[in-house]
């Protein structure tokens, strides 16, 4: 049996996300009281009901701002139950996405691999525009962090090629005692 193959029987079993909408419209929605425009969370829970042992334990909409991104970063590390967050928005180029240069710079470890991938996956997809994103993922605390666009397809994409099928195996090795 191969290494990687190892780690992956020994990875936990049952694994606890939560994902962020980084989306101001979609926080003025929330905000609003109107129903909210995102699709992205109905997709997530319907993709895990495939997944027995991955369970969405939380989700939120908040604004494109480096305040409420630090806020619901620091939340989610002080939650010694979760083990992994995804940021959906935030990565791309205009002046209001935020969600990289907030939390990239905060990375105990980046994982430079899953932006590459991803940008290879989204390129078979949608073209050179797959080139304008900045989709990244880190460990901090212990913990997954995934930063992905904010399209419903970016993050269908993340989660069923990268996501899900490597999950347990990071977890196991960011929490192994050597």
């Amino acid at each position: 049996m191969k290494v990687h193959e190892e780690h992956k029987q020994k990875a936990p079993n049952n694994l606890k996300i939560s994902i962020i909408i980084v989306s101001t419209s979609r926080f003025n929605e929330f905000k609003a009281d109107k129903q909210t425009s995102d699709k992205t969370i109905p997709l997530v829970k319907e993709i895990l009901e495939d997944y027995e042992h991955i369970s969405l334990v939380d989700s939120d909409i908040i604004a494109d701002s480096e305040i409420q991104i630090k806020e619901k970063l620091s939340n989610f590390l002080k939650d010694s139950s979760l083990d992994a967050l995804i940021f959906s928005g935030g990565t791309g180029l205009t002046s209001k996405d935020l969600t990289y240069e907030t939390i990239q710079p905060l990375l105990k470890k980046e994982l430079s691999g899953f932006g590459e991938i991803f940008r290879n996956l989204s390129y078979e997809e949608i073209g050179s525009s797959a080139m304008l994103s900045r989709a990244t993922a880190g460990v901090m605390n212990n913990k997954a962090i995934f930063l992905l666009p904010g399209s419903p397809n970016a993050v269908k994409l993340a989660l069923n090629k990268l996501i899900l099928p490597e999950l347990g195996h990071i977890i196991y090795l960011i929490n192994k005692k050597e």
